[in-house]
């Protein structure tokens, strides 16, 4: 029997990841969990941070998965370590794959990095890529209102592109040559900031990093039986379909609301 890859993010966001895991291992069984109740995490502190985690986690060990992908940024950046005490399958967080795609991207050492307030505040990704890359330059943005942006479904509106402009001025003026988009959400704001910083800028994309990473770690699946989908939120079931549709170009199937704090009974 097969058990699932189990994937949980504060919202919509972590959908660039599972787009990405579905293309890449199309007989996987998959599992979504977005906690679109409590989005978004970035202006959290680090131990609500770390209670939301766990308790998405432990939702997603309920399902029987056989590896947990942390596909929120906020989440990777400091509460990897709590998770891991929960269980001994496989958790990938989006932090060190992004980072070493970005150290091989970048020619010249100056590697941007923007994210919610949390992952920026953690400075995790600063630590891993000049870990991987002492002599790396890293220049880090807080960019909070691309989250709500995504969430509202507003990233071809001219409030997205004109936010752009408003973070990424600075981050324009420093020579860099890689950005990483540090929240799952910011890929789907991709074509206004690479539109912004120019072609000369590799954006690195966190659902293509952890993708490559999950292709080194796991055997894919070899049943001849297209993998399953079943996706749960915490609140706002229609908003998100309605926007998952958009993302995904399909709609939105095997939908179901979690009650949360209450044993994680399903509706």
């Amino acid at each position: 029997m097969k058990k699932p890859i189990g994937i949980f993010d504060s919202g919509v966001g972590g959908l660039t990841v599972y787009r990405a895991i579905r293309n890449a291992f199309p007989e996987e069984d998959l599992v979504y969990f977005g906690d679109t109740a409590r989005v978004p995490y970035g202006p959290k502190s680090p131990n609500t941070i770390i209670e939301y985690s766990v308790q998405n986690a432990r939702f997603l060990l309920q399902q029987g998965i056989k590896t947990l992908i942390v596909a929120c940024n906020t989440s990777s950046s400091v509460a990897i370590p709590h998770l891991r005490e929960l269980t001994d399958i496989p958790i990938i967080g989006v932090i060190d794959p992004g980072s070493e795609v970005a150290v091989r991207s970048s020619q010249s050492g100056r590697i941007g990095v923007i994210g919610t307030e949390g992952t920026i505040r953690s400075g995790a990704y600063s630590k891993a890529i000049t870990l991987r890359n002492p002599q790396a330059e890293v220049f880090t943005k807080p960019c909070p209102l691309f989250v709500p942006i995504v969430e509202e479904g507003w990233q071809d509106h001219s409030i997205a592109r004109q936010v752009v402009e408003e973070y990424l001025g600075s981050m324009k003026d420093l020579s860099i040559d890689t950005l990483v988009l540090g929240c799952t959400h910011y890929p789907l704001l991709s074509h206004v900031i690479q539109s912004y910083m120019g072609d000369s800028v590799k954006l690195v994309d966190s659902a293509d990093a952890i993708t490559l990473h999950l292709s080194s770690l796991l055997p894919p699946e070899h049943d001849g039986k297209p993998g399953k989908d079943s996706f749960y939120v915490s609140d706002n079931e229609d908003k998100f379909a309605s926007i998952a549709s958009r993302i995904l170009n399909n709609p939105m199937k095997n939908l179901k609301r979690v009650r949360l704090f209450e044993s994680w009974f399903i509706d």
